[in-house]
């Protein structure tokens, strides 16, 4: 391989980046009850280059402060035998590389829960410090557009929308 050939593999190589930590968080505030669940087990993969990011979200994994939360949550709300992840796919905007310090941004993609996939604009910031990026945005999740049922019985326990926080901690492929 010349010198050329390795500096550009080095360099195309060097604007993908994966998460090697992550943080998703759902908060519900209905009537009777708040509901917060964290799930630490999401995985990213962000090329800088061409601002493409995607996420997995395994939905069993996340966490809440009762189990018979997580229990009604997996089987009765998100179905996650068989619908065991969400995933966003899309592209960052407004995100300047070479910048330092925080910036706005925003991820325009397809966001698919429940086996539902919906066109999404999710405003947000980036940061770029020393090779690793930070990731973090709040968004709202209309339950009915994701098909995700409430019982009768439970309306003024689970909110029809729900508040997701995301951070994603990045380092160099």
């Amino acid at each position: 391989m010349t010198v050329a050939g390795l500096v550009i593999a080095v360099l195309t190589h060097a604007q993908k980046f994966t998460a090697e930590k992550s943080t998703v968080k759902f908060f519900s505030d209905a009537a009777i009850e708040d509901i917060t669940a964290t799930n630490t087990k999401s995985s990213s993969i962000f090329n800088e280059a061409t601002g493409e990011i995607v996420y997995s979200i395994p939905i069993k994994e996340f966490e809440f402060d009762k189990s018979l939360m997580k229990d009604h949550f997996n089987e009765k709300y998100m179905e996650s035998d068989q619908f065991p992840k969400a995933t966003f796919q899309g592209k960052i905007s407004d995100y300047q590389p070479a910048a330092t310090g925080a910036q706005k941004a925003t991820a325009v993609g397809k966001l698919t829960i429940h086996g539902v996939t919906q066109d999404v604009t999710i405003p947000g910031t980036i940061e770029n410090a020393g090779g690793k990026i930070t990731m973090k945005a709040k968004f709202m999740v209309k339950l009915v557009d994701y098909k995700i049922k409430i019982p009768q019985l439970l309306w003024k326990n689970i909110a029809e929308q729900v508040e997701v926080t995301v951070e994603f901690n990045y380092t160099a492929l």
